[in-house]
C-alpha cells in the first residue's frame, strides 16, 4: 500500500480507479521533474457524477463535493506513478467550473480539491491556484481540475 493509499483510508475515502483519457492526450506527462496531470472530472469508477450548472442543477455544497471527487482523481493518477515521498510538492491547481449567471460560489466549490489535497499531502498539497469559469465542460460535467506538481529529482519521461 503506497503512502497516498494508507492517508486515503485514515481519513476514510476510497482511492477510485485511474481514469483513461477520452482523447489523444495523455493522463499524465512528466518533463523533467515536473509532471502535469490531465484535467480530471467527478467520475468514480466509470460513473459520470455532478452533471449539470453550479447554481442550478447543483448547490455549492455538491460542488464542493464534486470537486473533492476530482481531487481524488488527480490523486489517483499520481499514486498510479509516483510515490507521495517522490514528491516535492503540488506547484499549481487550474479549476474549472461551470456555474449559472449570477451564481459566485466558486473559490467554495475550488476548497474541496484544495481542503483534500493538504489533507492527504499534508504541506506538499499547498499550492497556487486558478479559477475559470466556463460555458460548458465535456459531459455537462459542474467542474473540472488539472494540476501540476514537482518531483525531487528528475526521473524518466512518463506518457501514459
Amino acid at each position: 500500500m503506497t503512502s497516498i493509499e494508507k492517508q486515503i483510508k485514515k481519513l476514510g475515502l476510497v482511492l477510485p480507479e485511474p481514469s483513461t483519457p477520452g482523447g489523444n492526450y495523455s493522463s499524465c506527462n512528466t518533463r523533467g521533474n515536473h509532471v502535469s496531470v490531465a484535467i480530471q472530472f467527478p467520475i468514480k469508477n466509470g460513473e459520470f457524477l455532478y452533471q449539470g450548472k453550479l447554481g442550478t442543477d447543483l448547490d455549492t455544497e455538491a460542488g464542493y463535493q464534486a470537486m473533492r471527487l476530482c481531487g481524488l482523481n488527480v490523486l489517483a493518477q499520481i499514486n498510479k506513478y509516483f510515490e507521495v515521498e517522490q514528491m516535492e510538492g503540488l506547484l499549481h491547481a487550474d479549476i474549472f467550473y461551470c456555474g449559472a449567471e449570477g451564481w459566485d460560489d466558486a473559490p467554495k466549490v475550488a476548497n474541496g480539491a484544495s481542503d483534500l489535497f493538504v489533507e492527504v499531502l499534508g504541506e506538499k498539497g499547498q499550492h497556487a491556484r486558478a479559477i475559470l469559469g466556463v460555458h460548458a465542460l465535456p459531459r455537462q460535467f459542474s467542474v473540472g481540475l488539472a494540476v501540476t506538481l514537482v518531483l525531487r529529482r528528475r526521473i524518466p519521461w512518463i506518457f501514459a
